[in-house]
Order: C-alpha cells, then structure tokens, then sequence
C-alpha cells in the first residue's frame, strides 16, 4: 500500500479547480483483489464468529488501518508541521473525492464530520434557531418516520420540541410490501402537518435505509412530494447510505444529505459527510455551523468542520486509501454493492425457507441488509426477549445479529414477532449464514424460548 500522501489518484495540480478535475474515483485496473487477498485485510476481525451485522459498525480492511496509523504518527512525530501542511489539504482532497462519488456540484457542499448524529445536530441545531430568532412560528412542524435511528429521535426531541416545534412521525407499515405504502403513509404526515393551512412543515426527516427494521425508503419521489407541498428544508438521513444504495445527491434533490463513511465505505469509525446543497437555489441551507465552535468559526461549515479543536482527525484522512481499495474489486464500489445486496437477498431467501417464515421487504427495497423473520415459537415478546436473544446467540453460537422486535397486530395469533437484520459485506462467506440458520434449528429442536432467558 501507498504511503498517505501519495495512496489512490494524485491531488488535483494547483491551478485546477477540485470541481473541474477528472473523476478521481475512476481508475483503470487491469486484475482485481482475490478471495485470500480479502480474507487477508480481514484477518484482524475474531475469525471464531460469524459476524452477519456490519450494519452497526462497519468494517474496515488492514491496508486502510495501515494508512489511518501512518497519519496519527505523522501527528505525534511533529504536530505543527502536520497541522500547517498536511491536515487541511488532505481533508480537503477526501472532500473532493466525496464530492464526485455522490455527485455533488461543487466540493464546498461537502462537509466531513464525525457521523452521521453529528450531521444530524447540525441541521437541527439550524432549525431550532429557526423557531427561537421569530423565523419560525411556536407550533410550525418537522415531519420524521417513526422508524428513525433512536439518536435522530433524541436530536429532535433536544432541539425541535424544546425550541417550540410539533413533531409529526410518519407510520410506516412492517413488513412492507411495497414503495407505495410508505408514500401513501407520507402524504398523510404532511397533510397532518399543515393542519388546513395553520401551520408550517419546516423540515422533513427522511431516512434513506432505516435501521431497525431496514427498509431502503423511496427517497427521491418523498423529496419531490416535500416540494409540491410546500416543505421548507429537507433533510436525508442515509447514516447507511455511500456503499449500500445508489447516491446520486442532484437526482434525490434535498437540501441536506448525510451517509456514515465507516459502515459501508470501509472507513475506519468515525467519519461521515454531511452535503448541503449551495445558497441560492430553492431550498438553502441556511447558515449552518458545527455545533462544536472552535478558532474556524464563521468561515463556512466545510471549514468548521476540518478544525474542531486538537483531536484525531485520521479517520478523515483515509479516504484515498479506501478508495484504493475498493479500485480493487470490479466494479469498485458500484459492484461490491450489487454483489452484497445480490448475497444477501440470496441468503435472506434461504433462511426464511429453512424456518418457514418470511422476509421483511420485497428484495427491491432492500441494500446489503435485509430483514428475516424468525420462527414464532422461539416466543419473541418484547424488546427485551431480542436483546437476550442476540446475547445468547453471541455467547452460545458464535453468531453476531440484531434482532427486531415486531409487535403482533391485533388479532394476530403465532405471528413472526422477531426479524434478524442479516448484513452481507465482502468478508463474509456462506458458512456464517448456514451457521446463523443451524443455531435456530438448534434452538427449536432443543425446545428453546426466550422465556427461559434471565434477565
């Protein structure tokens, strides 16, 4: 692997513009990385478990560790020189490297933060200044999906509803069969929202892939029903965007986008871009800042961002490097995503024909995770039953996956009341899925329920 500095296409000369330099993200490749190459940047992962979860953490390959360490020792070695002369270029080269991955205008809509909550702050930090400078009106409203990541719920509750703001939660039906559901479900919020004309939708929250459960969301036809009806801002929350599903930031059309680097990007954790699409045209961003002020305040988010005080800003600096890896793959990172959503969709299938259940979503409305019923007799009653669940599995099996709890309907009798979010990310083989669908078999031959769990 390349030293930092010099890893994956060269920085643009300085007379060229980062918005008019060839696609850095386009290298051609003459043969690609091989199984035991793979398993060898994988190595450092604990091979005693099948790790079917890269949903919540990630991965990321050695020769990218090895890259994040040469910079925090060009940090330690001589931290003014570091700061004066590589921190900030190098930031900004990851930028312009984002920049054309997700097809954004211009390399100063892009920000890089620790994570997508952070991003999160920042837009609603924006939005609360709405309500308490006299912008806004007390009761105007943010719409959100009811199956938002638990941390953007707490965000809205700390910065909307305490600055004055109604909270309108979009229900969306699990399991889903079909995009049309949640648009339908979506046009009711908004129209709760406006309440015959009294009030204001000032922001709308829309996850591009929800967590629990995971459901990839139409983003783009919700972002165009946001603008015929009149919704100030609109925020995408994709915390499992760049590396899961397509990105293309101009074709979704919303004011402000954000996608974790370290989930699906391969990125060590943490880092994840925030886009605000530029002033001027329908819909700004409005001034926006990093909710840590520090010495770049005033200067422009991107700018803020880069320089929240003396911390490790590695993680930001890898960018090149992961890109280089993934140039390694066909397709690059365009392939590894239809190869991971083609393997999970393919072991999604097998698991719910081994236990007689069913999948959370049509494949279509799935990336590199989808959802797979569990078998009603292992008595999933409660959150609490798939948290105890997931441990067991973990210390008795080997098997690292999250569980959802799905309440029953009424007059539901021996429903799938328990969905396992299986991921599938290059590392993985089909042992860890036939090891995962043993364990249940396992469990129900052995008469298990989740009753016989203590707390």
């Amino acid at each position: 692997m390349a030293s930092p500095s010099s890893s994956s296409s060269k920085h643009c000369k300085k007379n060229d513009s980062f918005n008019g330099c060839s696609n850095p993200t386009k290298k051609p490749r003459l043969s690609f990385i091989s199984d035991s190459e793979i398993q060898s940047e994988f190595s450092h992962h604990d091979q005693t478990i099948s790790r079917i979860n890269n949903g919540s953490f990630g991965s990321c390959p050695q020769s990218v560790i090895s890259s994040q360490q040469s910079f925090q020792l060009q940090f330690l070695r001589q931290p003014d020189h570091f700061y004066f002369n590589t921190l900030k270029s190098s930031i900004l080269h990851s930028r312009s490297i984002i920049k054309s991955l997700v097809n954004a205008r211009s390399v100063d809509e892009i920000s890089l933060v620790d994570n997508a909550t952070t991003a999160v702050s920042i837009v609603l930090q924006n939005c609360a200044w709405g309500f308490t400078e006299g912008r806004f009106n007390k009761g105007d409203v943010a719409v959100m999906l009811h199956y938002a990541y638990g941390a953007v719920k707490k965000s809205v509750q700390a910065y909307v509803t305490r600055a004055g703001g109604e909270v309108i939660e979009v229900q969306l039906p699990f399991p889903v069969t079909s995009k049309e559901e949640i648009v339908s479900e979506f046009r009711k919020a908004l129209e709760r929202g406006k309440e015959n004309g009294k009030k204001k939708v000032r922001l709308a929250v829309i996850d591009h892939v929800t967590s629990m459960p995971s459901v990839v969301i139409p983003v783009k036809e919700l972002v165009k029903i946001c603008r015929e009806e009149g919704v100030d801002q609109v925020f995408v929350d994709a915390a499992h965007g760049i590396g899961c599903v397509d990105v293309d930031v101009r074709d979704i059309g919303a004011d402000f986008y954000t996608s974790n680097l370290h989930k699906w990007f391969f990125c060590p954790p943490s880092i994840a871009f925030l886009y605000c699409r530029q002033r001027g045209e329908e819909g700004n961003g409005g001034d926006l800042h990093h909710p840590v002020v520090s010495h770049e305040y005033g200067h422009g988010l991107a700018v803020e961002s880069a320089w929240i005080g003396t911390r490790d800003y590695s993680a930001q600096l890898v960018v090149p490097a992961v890109l280089e890896f993934i140039n390694r793959f066909e397709g690059g990172i365009d392939g590894i995503k239809e190869r991971n959503h083609e393997k999970v969709v393919e072991m999604g299938e097998m698991l719910v024909k081994a236990w007689g259940t069913n999948l959370g979503s049509p494949p279509e409305m799935c990336g590199s995770m989808i959802m797979v019923g569990l078998p009603a007799c292992l008595g999933i009653s409660s959150e609490s039953d798939s948290l105890k669940l997931r441990t067991h599995l973990r210390d008795h099996f080997q098997v690292e996956v999250p569980i959802y709890f799905r309440a029953p309907l009424d007059g539901e009798v021996d429903s799938v009341t328990g969905y396992a979010r299986i991921s599938h990310q290059v590392y993985n083989k089909v042992e860890d899925y036939y090891r995962f669908r043993d364990a249940v078999n396992q469990l129900i031959s052995d008469g298990f329920t989740c009753a016989s769990l203590s707390d």
